[in-house]
């Protein structure tokens, strides 16, 4: 009798353990169904082309092996330690890509990380960044993005083994290293600062690819911005503090951005060449923000597994 009650205990503490887990890794929605009428008024497809190209949405989304920017069939395979990415379709295309989305369910998914269908995304979207975005930003790249080009055709399923296939064990990593605070001004600092920070730290997510992760992926903040292992495996990412970049002056930067030279003479490559192409197209100013933003970083040094660049 006593294992039988010693039993039923294990079984009902089990029963409630996941119960409180299924409670706990629910996709959150940043924004319910009663917003959604409202999302739907005020977007401006100019100012969203702005936030197309800072957000750098063509390089993974664009169609694989055409030159066009604005075909955003998705497809292209991204690896990374857990699997096989691939971002999807987000054309206007109504059954192969967004085309019947409203502006809440992209507001969703680039805040909250959570699908129309309440699913969690993976943070190879990088929501992680996007959270931090400004709502009439999002209004501004639906409306633009309903101006591109349908595209028809789906991407492959991500190709990830067990448990990483499982998309409700995202909750717990959102628990732990999602956060959804709004990137704030600082009055101390100048407008040139602020902008290039709402930049930096939201819209074009600098720190996904500039930092080193931890074993479950998320960014150490210790190494933010100094730099890490690329996550496809292609060698490192450099350090963009003052400690790997403090000799180049606004203008240095800012040619970076423009045309991927550096200050020692060498042509930016790899994915920050697709980066480079986005950023070009941005006004000089925000080129500017950006790059007054970048340089004024806290110095800080690569971790000891990344060589310095």
């Amino acid at each position: 009798m006593r294992w039988r009650r010693v039993a039923i205990a294990l079984v009902a503490l089990a029963a409630t353990g996941s119960a409180v887990a299924w409670v706990l890794t629910k996709p959150r929605p940043a924004f319910d169904a009663t917003r959604a009428a409202a999302l739907e008024h005020g977007g401006d497809a100019a100012r969203g082309k702005l936030i197309f190209d800072a957000g750098d949405c063509a390089s993974c989304h664009a169609s694989p092996g055409q030159p066009d920017r604005r075909r955003l069939g998705g497809g292209l395979a991204l690896g990374s330690p857990f699997g096989t990415f691939f971002p999807p379709n987000i054309s206007p295309d109504p059954r192969d890509g967004i085309g019947r989305w409203r502006t809440i369910d992209l507001a969703n998914a680039l805040m909250s990380g959570v699908s129309p269908r309440g699913q969690h995304y993976y943070p190879a979207l990088p929501y992680t960044s996007y959270a931090h975005m400004r709502v009439q930003d999002v209004q501004d790249l639906m409306a633009y993005l309903r101006t591109l080009p349908p595209v028809q055709g789906r991407s492959p399923q991500h190709d990830l083994p067990f448990p990483f296939s499982n998309r409700r064990l995202i909750g717990f990593w959102k628990l732990l290293y999602f956060d959804r605070l709004p990137v704030g001004s600082d009055p101390a600092r100048d407008q040139a600062w602020n902008r290039g920070r709402y930049l930096v730290e939201a819209v074009a997510h600098c720190a996904e690819c500039h930092s080193a992760r931890n074993l479950v992926n998320a960014i150490v903040e210790s190494s933010r911005f100094a730099g890490g292992y690329d996550q496809e495996g292609a060698g490192y990412v450099p350090n963009i503090t003052p400690a790997g970049i403090g000799h180049w002056s606004r203008t240095d930067m800012v040619r970076v951005l423009t045309d991927g030279h550096t200050p020692e003479s060498r042509q930016i490559g790899s994915s920050m060449a697709d980066v480079v192409t986005n950023t070009a197209d941005l006004p000089l100013v925000d080129r500017e923000a950006i790059a007054t933003y970048i340089l004024a970083l806290p110095a800080r040094r690569s971790p000891n597994a990344v060589k310095e660049r």
